[in-house]
């Protein structure tokens, strides 16, 4: 710590002071922002995140994804719902940290709510592709990026997560259909991100049955569980009253809510 002084004196006066001044505590260095990632898996390869720690708490991961494929233009434009503002503010109001995974289209398509979502500390939006085209060949019927364009996809979507106001979307990175396999790995390297799948599948995609898809999701959650969910009215038309039931069942039991990040960073 150096001696204070009082500001115009002479630097010879400073050295004289009989009495030096009292130290002062500086700041703790702040922490790094950069949220937690995994290292490269064997060969270099893009790490895959399933679950967090069974042993450090009892903490969930409730997990988003907004899709929407670069097709789908058409049918959002006839009236088709791909967002869910009900979910959201569900989350809100039972104060639910949690993980979307959006698709640059579903940004393009939903700019205020994307921005709105990415600027909630309450949420962190990480990556679902641009197009919502699978990874892998024979993913539920979708259409397939090419290898050398996989790179290319998500880098897009990140493109439109920041055209939409989205400030800092997170390395982290779903497949669509959750299908993945060792090409896709490899091609993703580069970008960096840490791809997250789940160890809960929820089986609100298409589902009626709200009851059925809460008792799916009671069932299988365990400390450091990440759950699968859609944000997405037309495709998940029962995951705001899932949430609903849930949350203060999960919270009954104990378990503290968490976005990814606090999972991969533990």
């Amino acid at each position: 710590m150096t001696t204070a002084c009082v500001l115009g004196a002479a630097l010879s006066a400073c050295a004289a002071a009989p009495h030096p001044a009292p130290r002062v505590a500086r700041p703790a260095p702040a922490a790094s922002s950069a949220p937690p990632t995994l290292a490269p898996g064997p060969g270099g390869l893009t790490p895959v995140f399933k679950n967090g720690s069974r042993d450090r708490g009892r903490t969930v991961a409730l997990t988003f994804d907004a899709d929407m494929t670069a097709g789908q233009g058409a049918r959002a434009a006839a009236g088709e719902h791909f967002d869910n503002p009900g979910l959201i503010a569900a989350l809100r109001e039972l104060r639910v940290p949690a993980t979307v995974f959006m698709t640059g289209r579903w940004a393009e398509e939903y700019p205020d709510q994307a921005r709105s979502l990415g600027r909630d500390p309450l949420f962190e939006i990480a990556n679902h592709s641009y197009s919502h085209y699978a990874f892998t060949a024979d993913c539920y019927g979708l259409p397939t990026v090419p290898a050398d364009r996989m790179r290319a996809d998500v880098e897009r979507a990140y493109t439109a997560f920041r055209r939409a106001g989205v400030p800092d979307a997170k390395p982290y990175f779903r497949f669509p259909g959750g299908c993945y396999d060792r090409r896709a790995l490899k091609a993703l390297t580069p970008a960096g991100v840490t791809a997250v799948q789940w160890d809960v599948v929820s089986g609100d995609a298409f589902a009626t049955d709200a009851r059925a898809v809460s008792r799916q999701v009671l069932e299988g959650v365990r400390p450091g569980s990440v759950v699968v969910l859609h944000c997405t009215r037309s495709a998940a038309p029962t995951t705001e009253r899932v949430v609903r039931t849930v949350v203060p069942e999960l919270r009954a039991r104990g378990f503290r809510f968490v976005r990814v990040s606090e999972l991969i960073g533990s």
